[in-house]
């Protein structure tokens, strides 16, 4: 399941005034505390980004878990191991889920049936999971492979994946059944004996969920604010003139006034760290740094696919190139659509190609 992955629009590798309180994660099955009764796990996924962290916040006679990795045996038995051992044997109570990608709800639904736990997410999230569990392709639609060509993904890529079962969301993620609380922006959630204010952060996954306590300097921040790599910001099939890049500066620019250099930042991949205010001035200037080098190389008309070397510096693999071309739309699409570029179909092989303006 790469294209919800992460791929860096040449991001800084250590980005400088970041402070990281713990150099190793915790290994397989044991926990780190990270506060008073807010522990830190990682489960691990078959991919580059191989790990999710996950937390689990004390209750007193149960637990609140965010997010939950694959769903998969070997996750479920690092689940059965972490009940029996770091959670002590308290039941897990409440679930909550910042957002709707698989890495991060894939066993939401199995902790529900098997364990009766209550899911908590937004509207948006749950929504968009079920449906997309719910939707099994054998074969890829028509839409989708319309979507790449117009993309200019290259014809042997092409070709394969017209022949391939696509991946699906039910591979990887359990059945959700029917149920769940709403969390919205401006809520304040009860969890791990502290209050916490809902902001709703967007770009990487719609009405992304993120958490701010009041009474420490904890932020739960799921993939919406990421310490050491950016989140994908990719448009897809299902949205394709959706401008998730426009969407992730302004969730980023309305953080900004919340942030504190003492924040302790908790999110869905990396490790925990602080300097909050200099990380998301890092992610907002990252684009549109990234926005300016593209709008520079579009001179002449090009399409998504011949993108890639000002967006991301380096080669694209094979693994890469799907999180890539998502990555290469949205940013073209955020040009075109604030009016900076213009957009037309190529007669040769059908592809978008973008031009700037003047």
């Amino acid at each position: 399941m790469t294209e919800q992955a992460t791929l860096s629009t040449a991001s800084p590798k250590t980005p400088k005034g970041l402070r990281y309180p713990w150099e190793v994660p915790p290994a397989e099955g044991e926990a780190i505390e990270v506060a008073p009764g807010v522990l830190w796990f990682r489960l691990p996924l078959p991919m580059r980004l191989d790990h999710v962290n996950v937390y689990a916040l004390d209750e007193g006679d149960s637990w609140t878990v965010i997010d939950t990795g694959f769903a998969s045996r070997r996750a479920k038995e690092i689940w059965r191991g972490l009940m029996a051992g770091p959670l002590g044997g308290k039941p897990i109570s409440r679930v909550v889920v910042t957002h709707h990608h698989p890495d991060h709800i894939g066993l939401a639904g199995w902790l529900q049936t098997e364990f009766g736990a209550e899911l908590v997410t937004t509207r948006t999230a749950w929504l968009t999971a079920r449906m997309l569990t719910l939707d099994v392709q054998e074969v890829p639609v028509a839409e989708a492979l319309a979507f790449y060509r117009k993309a200019g993904m290259a014809s042997a890529l092409y070709d394969k994946r017209a022949s391939e079962r696509p991946f699906n969301f039910a591979d990887v993620v359990a059945p959700l059944p029917l149920g769940f609380t709403r969390i919205r922006q401006g809520d304040v959630i009860r969890m791990g004996g502290r209050d916490w204010e809902v902001h709703i952060g967007n770009g990487h996954a719609p009405e992304h969920a993120t958490f701010w306590s009041r009474d420490d300097n904890l932020v739960i921040a799921g993939d919406q604010i990421l310490p050491s790599i950016s989140p994908n910001i990719g448009v897809y099939p299902t949205e394709p003139m959706a401008d998730p890049i426009g969407e992730w500066l302004e969730a980023c620019e309305r953080f900004v006034p919340l942030a504190r250099e003492d924040h302790l930042v908790v999110g869905g991949h990396k490790l925990p760290f602080t300097g909050l205010p200099t990380r998301l001035k890092q992610l907002i200037e990252n684009h549109h740094s990234a926005l300016r080098r593209l709008l520079a190389y579009i001179d002449t008309p090009k399409s998504a696919s011949e993108c890639f070397a000002p967006l991301f510096k380096r080669s694209i693999g094979e693994a890469e190139y799907g999180l890539a071309l998502v990555e290469a739309v949205a940013h073209l699409s955020h040009l075109y659509q604030a009016g900076e570029a213009t957009r037309s179909l190529r007669a040769a092989d059908g592809a978008w190609v973008y031009q700037r303006k003047g």
